[in-house]
């Protein structure tokens, strides 16, 4: 089973809510015909979700034991070659043995806010969220769980989805190179005389 495994192509897609990871995973998998996992729709479809935290705009708490099985069976039962995971918790959930890239979207939280409050954020949910982009939290959550070598950080600030997707296969063709620390949003925002503005929590 572990020999079948190593033969199939795990991604992850990770980053801040409103970065843009489920257009960008969808288009992915599409284009590497790939199993695509959203991992919300996963646990609500599988009855994995435990309540929710009212604390952060009635966000799902998911069970993460149930939910590690629930993946495994995918990638291991699954006849495509391909699989391609989306979710901003996916570093909780998706054990390190199981993928073979972690890519996390990165996007400036000027353009990020505009996103959120689209999306409806607002209040302590759009300043929480914000300032986990801001301080790198999907980031360094991604390399706690799988090491440098296992991540690429990918900026999505004014791209498009199909863009980003180019930067992702470039990446696996390995026509760019896989690297971590290519934004640096506090100190962008303190040289803009913003970061008060935006680093409320």
């Amino acid at each position: 089973m572990e020999w079948l495994l190593l033969k199939k192509l795990v991604i992850v897609v990770t980053g801040t809510p409103c970065v843009g990871k489920t257009s960008v995973a969808r288009l992915l998998a599409s284009k590497l015909n790939a199993v695509y996992v959203n991992l919300t729709e996963l646990a609500v479809k599988n009855k994995l979700t435990i309540g929710t935290d009212e604390k952060r705009g009635g966000s799902l708490i998911v069970n993460e034991e149930g939910l590690k099985e629930a993946i495994g069976r995918i990638i291991y039962e699954t006849g495509e070659q391909s699989i391609v995971i989306d979710g901003h918790y996916a570093a909780s959930v998706v054990p390190k043995k199981l993928i073979t890239h972690a890519f996390v979207l990165r996007r400036d939280p000027v353009e990020l806010r505009g996103f959120m409050e689209k999306a409806g954020f607002s209040g302590n949910k759009l300043w929480e969220n914000l300032a986990s982009e801001i301080l790198d939290v999907c980031l360094v959550d991604a390399l706690n769980a799988y090491g440098k070598e296992g991540v690429c950080e990918i900026d999505a600030t004014g791209k498009s989805v199909e863009e980003v997707v180019e930067d992702i296969l470039a990446v696996l063709n390995g026509c760019k190179r896989c690297r971590v620390g290519v934004v640096d949003w506090l100190g962008k925002l303190e040289s803009e005389g913003i970061l008060e503005e935006y680093l409320r929590i």
